[in-house]
């Protein structure tokens, strides 16, 4: 199992940067995604990175802006958002899983979530 926290949310204009860490605890060998919901939207995904970093996936509407990296040695994956939009307001979740899913139902371990909300 694992166990995972989020951190690094906020408030933010249109155009400005948020970097979101998520640390993880127990068997850290996974891979791992980030996924985002809005209020009255199913949870989508984002990004994920595989344990090795050789392997990146994203979202279209985040490609381009936003960075998922990986510090193995700190147990900790990063998510940097750049040139944000206000259609990115949601609360993100940090996600681990044996392999990749684009389905969030696929991912069996879950942060309690950080609320990023950007303000036009």
């Amino acid at each position: 199992q694992v166990q995972l926290v989020e951190s690094g949310g906020g408030l933010v204009q249109a155009g400005g940067s948020l970097r979101l860490s998520c640390a993880a605890s127990g068997r850290s060998r996974y891979t791992m995604g980030w996924f985002r919901q809005a209020p009255g939207k199913e949870r989508e995904f984002v990004a994920a990175i595989t344990w090795s970093s050789l392997d990146t996936y994203y979202a279209d509407s985040v490609k381009g802006r936003f960075t998922i990296s990986r510090d193995n040695a700190k147990n900790t994956v990063y998510l940097q958002m750049n040139s944000l939009k206000p259609e990115d307001t949601a609360v993100y979740y940090c996600a681990g899983e044996t392999t990749y899913y684009y389905r969030a139902a696929s991912w069996n371990y879950w942060g309690q979530g950080t609320q990023v909300t950007v303000s036009s």
